[in-house]
């Protein structure tokens, strides 16, 4: 163990003069190799221990007065302190009759003991060495909190700071006299956790866990020991968020990535931490004070501490953008603490720096935008809305709801999106009456809503409609004639469109559709809109809804085409159309065509399969496989490991997934929030955000690999039309249709056309 080697020691010649005899820090003893606990250092008695402190005091002043001097240890200034190595150093010359170097340390030691010597060990402090209490007992103590709890013989401190390069989270305060430690450098403590089993470290205050990290696998680089990662795998919401601004770097450009542990806090934060929890917490920091230490020391503390907190402030607001204006909370406390910063130009110029930084590669990434030097602070001044045409639908926007009473005339109403089925009532029918809200869809299948029920728009399914009618008319409400689909396809409209070009609108349309969703919107309805006070899934269930109509469009075409030849016709050109979206990289439209493909009623065509070319019936069981959901859809994962963005997900298994993450993980463990459960949702919302961290780019009309495959030239190309010649073939028209689709979602009804045309 290495005693006195690196730590500063404050000298009280007079223990009257001071101002308490109480120790404030920590000391240890050198541990010899036959150890007897009993043999203490209270054999010598107080008055002669003081008298001889005095006298080594005057002749240390007498011949080497600069041994006690102010000093700089870990960029941290120590006013009138020495160095223990000086210390021990300075005795073995005075003295030749000490036998060795242990013998000087001990006489240090009883020093220390009495209070004489002081070894301050506190919050903020860099972390080198850990701590096992061999003897006596400390108190913990953090700023703001004051005493958090009490340790005992056997219990050790200090491990958290080794771990991830934090400063110290505590002081430690000795609470009696003569405590013994063992002290372990890092490279040691570092050594020691890489050769036991259990790389788990717990935090207690008051005597419950608060804290739980454990060392991430694979974390290390180059075989450097001390490169070991450890996460937080538990905690109390305040403790992780305490942990995290510890861990926040302040030497790094704004536009450095954002921790990940960070961000899956942010991202998931409502989950256990309400906005209003957060941001006390946050104020509760960007306030706190160093009582301890000169006021150069006390002013780094407070700058450092607000510095953490605002650039936290400013990842928030990035991860949320303008969806974050919509949480009044969360708004008023930003509005507050913006005032405060306004006034502090280390702050502004930090986070205008971060901004311009963030602003400036999007500049280079998107080629529009303009900078401004002068630009008045503002935390939203990064953030703007989508550039397509289709914005996002705002928890304060009004939709047009369309309801039907039982006569079946329809009663139109601008309601908010987020309007409750008690709202919806209210426009529609005088109170009193036991009138109900139903939904039904077109296969006659009726759900009577909840009052607290909201969003009830944008969770309505394709061909559902909304109806309102007293409890004793539901069982007599059928569907109406609209909802039960087409009765004629659009073949002669699709005939005239190159499948390139259906393909091209298709994606084109998915990516508005998929960037005016924020990846938020995951966690809301895994969880349950109704969990989070103003949340809405307008855009993800709107989102998902185009999955399903996508899918259907494909049957529902199939089956209205009643003449063979053309039904083969078109069921290539699905498969086309398959292609080019594969080869775009919109997997979500690609699997709902595909779905459509192998939906049963049209995999039962077999006349009509028969009359595809064998060519590409093996292209199509090549796409077929991608499909196969065996060990977890690994075909799909393989292929979208090797894609880059950017690509559109398979919405559906997306979910999939975080529905499993959040039934089989329990949301809090020994009543700590699990946030390994919190980082693996987060893992999962962030294929979100890296899918579209690269700016869409349209298809250009050279041909691709799906032409090539296809091997379709001007000659023998499906369309029986000129291609220049129809105003159909114009995107616009192409798009109208594509965002207009009339399907036919009634299963039942699906299967009956497919044995009219194929018997």
């Amino acid at each position: 163990m290495h005693l006195f080697r690196t730590h500063n020691y404050r000298v009280f010649p007079d223990r009257s003069a001071g101002e308490s005899p109480t120790i404030r820090g920590i000391s240890w003893t050198p541990l010899p190799e036959a150890l007897n606990s009993k043999d203490t250092m209270k054999q010598f008695l107080s008055d002669r221990v003081v008298k001889a402190a005095r006298s080594v005091y005057s002749v240390l002043m007498e011949r080497d007065s600069n041994l006690i001097r102010d000093r700089k240890h870990h960029l941290k200034t120590y006013r009138q302190c020495c160095s223990g190595k000086e210390l021990v150093d300075w005795l073995m010359k005075q003295n030749e009759c000490l036998a060795s170097r242990s013998q000087a340390v001990g006489m240090w030691q009883v020093l220390l003991d009495e209070g004489i010597l002081v070894h301050v060990f506190s919050q903020g402090d860099k972390g080198t060495s850990w701590y096992i209490i061999w003897k006596g007992s400390v108190n913990v103590i953090t700023h703001g909190k004051g005493l958090v709890t009490t340790l005992h013989e056997g219990e050790d401190f200090g491990q958290l700071a080794l771990l991830n390069d934090a400063p110290r989270a505590a002081t430690i305060i000795l609470r009696e006299d003569n405590c013994h430690f063992l002290r372990v450098d890092k490279h040691d403590f570092i050594r020691i956790l890489k050769d036991v089993e259990a790389n788990t470290v717990r935090l207690e205050e008051h005597g419950k866990s608060v804290l739980v990290l454990e060392r991430s696998e694979g974390e290390e680089t180059g075989g450097a020991a001390n490169n070991s990662k450890y996460t937080v795998m538990s905690g109390t919401p305040e403790k992780i968020l305490e942990h995290l601004l510890d861990t926040v770097k302040l030497d790094s450009n704004g536009n450095d990535a954002i921790d990940p542990c960070v961000s899956d806090f942010l991202l998931t934060h409502k989950l256990f931490m309400p906005s209003s929890q957060l941001c006390r917490a946050l104020q509760h920091h960007y306030n706190s004070k160093l009582f301890e230490g000169s006021d150069q020391e006390k002013a780094n503390y407070v700058l450092t501490t607000k510095q953490k907190v605002v650039k936290l402030i400013g990842q928030w607001v990035a991860l949320y953008g303008l969806l974050l204006k919509e949480d009044s909370i969360a708004m008023d406390s930003l509005e507050r603490l913006k005032k405060e910063v306004a006034v502090d130009y280390r702050l502004t110029s930090m986070l205008k720096d971060q901004f311009r930084d963030r602003r400036r590669t999007k500049i280079l990434e998107n080629g529009y935008q303009s900078l401004s030097r002068n630009q008045q602070f503002d935390w939203f001044s990064n953030c703007e809305e989508p550039v397509g045409r289709l914005q996002p639908i705002r928890a304060q926007d009004k939709v047009l709801y369309e309801i039907y009473r039982p006569d079946y005339r329809p009663l139109t109403l601008m309601l908010p999106v987020s309007a409750s089925v008690q709202e919806v009532m209210s426009a529609t029918v005088q109170p009193g009456g036991d009138h109900v809200l139903v939904k039904m869809n077109s296969s006659g299948e009726r759900a009577q809503l909840k009052l607290d029920a909201s969003a009830v728009f944008t969770a309505m399914g394709l061909n559902e409609r909304l109806f309102v009618c007293s409890s004793s008319q539901v069982d007599q409400l059928t569907p109406l004639k609209e909802q039960q689909g087409p009765e004629q396809g659009t073949l002669d409209v699709l005939e005239q469109m190159g499948s390139k070009d259906i393909a091209s609108e298709l994606t084109n349309y998915d990516w508005e559709l998929f960037t005016a969703m924020h990846e938020v919107e995951l966690v809301y309805y895994i969880f349950g809109r109704h969990k989070f006070h103003g949340a809405i899934t307008a855009n993800l269930e709107r989102f998902v809804r185009r999955f399903n109509e996508v899918q259907y469009w494909v049957v529902t075409e199939l089956c209205l085409c009643e003449d063979l030849m053309k039904r083969a016709v078109l069921l290539k050109k699905f498969i086309k159309i398959a292609a080019v979206l594969k080869e775009q990289k919109n997997l979500n439209s690609f699997f709902a065509v595909m779905f459509g493909l192998s939906n049963s009623a049209v995999h039962r065509l077999y006349k009509t399969w028969e009359r595809i070319p064998s060519k590409i019936k093996r292209i199509y069981c090549a796409y077929e496989r991608l499909m196969d959901p065996s060990r977890n859809h690994r075909a799909y994962r393989l292929a979208v490991a090797k894609l880059s963005p950017p690509y559109i997900p398979f919405m559906p298994l997306l979910l999939k997934d975080m529905t499993f993450i959040n039934e089989g993980n329990p949301n809090y463990v020994d009543k700590l929030v699990n946030f390994e459960k919190v980082r693996m949702i987060a893992k999962t919302v962030k294929i979100v955000r890296g899918c579209r961290s690269q700016p869409y780019v349209p298809s250009s009309p050279q041909r691709g690999l799906a032409d090539r495959m296809f091997l379709e030239g001007p000659s023998n190309r499906i369309s029986t039309c000129s291609e220049y010649s129809l105003p159909l073939r114009s995107p616009s028209n192409i798009r109208h249709y594509i965002q207009n689709l009339k399907v036919i979602d009634n299963q039942r009804k699906l299967t009956q056309l497919s044995r009219t045309i194929e018997c």
